[in-house]
């Protein structure tokens, strides 16, 4: 019997909404303050992504973005492996101006769904791989 499960399911790291609404109701300024974040964050990218003019866009861990008509920063928790001090930062900034702070984790339905014959056969090439070590 097989110690791995029958299918296996890719894992998204969650995100973390950090959303310009104080938890008293109000809108958060300076209005821009999402894409100064994002620009603060725009050096932390994954390997191999990083490029000389990374400080003109937004890195993919950290993104300014605008939710039912809410300027909110969308933040990966894969930045806390990359960076914890930086995720760290930003939580705290939420934290102390009381910013509105959502976890979620955005999939597509289309996009995400494995092909389960090419699972199978990953399943299968990892358990011959594992009896012979």
């Amino acid at each position: 019997m097989s110690a791995f499960p029958q299918t296996l399911q890719l894992v998204k790291p969650r995100e973390i909404f950090i959303r310009g609404v104080t938890l008293d109701g109000r809108t958060f300024r300076p209005s821009d303050w999402a894409e100064r974040l994002a620009g603060l964050m725009a050096r932390f990218r994954p390997v191999g992504q990083y490029r000389k003019e990374a400080h003109l866009g937004y890195s993919p861990y950290c993104v300014p973005t605008l939710v039912d008509g809410v300027r909110c920063l969308v933040v990966s928790e894969s930045l806390r492996d990359i960076e914890p001090m930086a995720f760290d930062f930003l939580l705290n900034f939420a934290r102390d101006n009381q910013l509105d702070v959502v976890e979620a984790c955005l999939t597509s339905a289309a996009a995400e769904e494995p092909d389960m014959q090419d699972l199978g056969l990953a399943r299968d090439a990892l358990q011959r791989v594992l009896q012979t070590v």
